[in-house]
């Protein structure tokens, strides 16, 4: 039996993910896929430690800086984009490795998510405005007639679930429970093989530190201040990216610089440890490295 042509690579920020697999890539002529949702935007190539100018020529990298800070890319559109590569490269017989740290990316294509469109805050205020004014019991009689399978499964008194099934089901005219059915992975079982970086915490934080000085030597700060100038909504996902908010505001005169470098530090440690974590959780049966 031949060995997949998919391998998926994961691990937390800083554990050297990126240059694990540009080995890999050049020993076994695989093409990089970034699963990363940070490395997407072409406005943050020094924050998300995005690879080099050099080692994307060294390997082919595919759906690296391929969205605008401007965009709000969600786990669904990363499937829809990466999909169609995938089909390519299986077609030509070529291996491909994907490799990052955003655990729902490897959900979708290893279990498969949901991709539910987002409800707009009015529908989300109109249907909590409902609840209150009608009481649970009445609401649940409306929500049975639109998700019955949510109507039953939801506990009583769990507010937040009723609001956002109702809420989905009105905005979209679909169930929520329909929504949560359609998750049919992107991978075949048995075409890929799981692969995690699980680094010793002591060190993955001294690695996280030291990737934060080496940021701010590389232009961090005139990163941001570009990205800031720009006027966007904070809410998107690339002004939420680690290290934007902490030397914004030392930009703005906030605070001092050696304070916005510390607070990035404590920032990227908190976030490999949530990665950490997650992988530990939520992908046992992968070979760890």
């Amino acid at each position: 039996m031949s060995e997949p042509l998919i391998t998926l690579l994961a691990g937390p920020t800083a554990s050297g993910k990126s240059r694990r697999a540009l080995e890999m890539a050049q020993r076994t002529g695989a093409v990089i896929l970034n699963a990363d949702s940070q490395q997407l935007y072409t406005d943050l190539r020094i924050l998300s430690a995005r690879p080099s100018a050099e080692d994307e020529a060294a390997a082919e990298h595919r759906l690296y800086g391929v969205a605008d800070a401007a965009e709000a890319w969600s786990v669904g559109r990363w499937s829809r984009a990466v999909a169609p590569i995938l089909a390519e490269l299986a077609a030509e017989g070529r291996p491909a490795l994907l490799i990052g740290g955003t655990g729902l990316y490897f959900t979708s294509l290893t279990k498969g998510l949901a991709d539910i469109p987002d409800v707009p805050a009015e529908v989300r205020d109109a249907v909590e405005a409902a609840l209150d004014a009608r009481g649970e019991a009445a609401f649940r009689r409306d929500l049975a007639a639109l998700d019955p399978a949510a109507a039953a499964r939801i506990e009583a008194g769990d507010r937040q679930r009723l609001i956002r099934a109702q809420a989905v089901a009105q905005h979209t005219g679909r169930a929520l429970s329909d929504w949560t059915a359609d998750t049919t992975p992107l991978l075949e079982p048995g075409s890929w093989t799981g692969l995690v970086i699980e680094s010793e915490r002591g060190a993955l934080y001294a690695a996280c530190d030291a990737r934060v000085a080496q940021m701010v030597a590389a232009g961090a700060l005139d990163e941001v201040r570009a990205l800031v100038a720009r006027g966007l909504d904070p809410a998107l996902p690339a002004m939420k990216a680690v290290g934007v908010r902490e030397f914004a505001a030392h930009l703005a005169g906030e605070t001092t610089l050696d304070a916005a470098v510390e607070a990035t530090r404590q920032a990227t440690r908190n976030y490999a440890k949530r990665q950490l974590t997650w992988f530990r959780n939520q992908t046992p049966g992968w070979r760890r490295l």
